[in-house]
């Protein structure tokens, strides 16, 4: 179990690291959606989340927030996508 001790041992995360954690995953991202099944996949989840109304009349407002959220998980991948190309 932690204690006071550790507070004393000042923890100082190496950038690289992190900036390497993501171009990893930028790179993960890149290789599933890039394979013949991933981009049918993605393409069902641009259709799917994506390519739809974020309102709809007489629906809860909460559901737009909601709708919105599923479309910023796809333009992440899209995003990631794009940036591993550039490594």
């Amino acid at each position: 179990m932690p204690g006071w001790d550790e507070l004393d041992d000042p923890v100082t995360p190496d950038i690289r690291d992190a900036q390497q954690g993501r171009d990893d995953l930028n790179k993960l991202v890149l290789r599933v959606f890039t394979s013949e099944d991933g981009a049918k996949l993605l393409e069902w989840l641009e259709q799917a989340y994506v390519d739809v109304p974020v309102a709809v009349p007489g629906t809860d407002p909460s559901y737009a927030y909601y709708a919105d959220g599923q479309r910023s998980v796809i333009r992440d991948f899209k995003a990631r996508i794009q940036l591993a190309r550039k490594l």
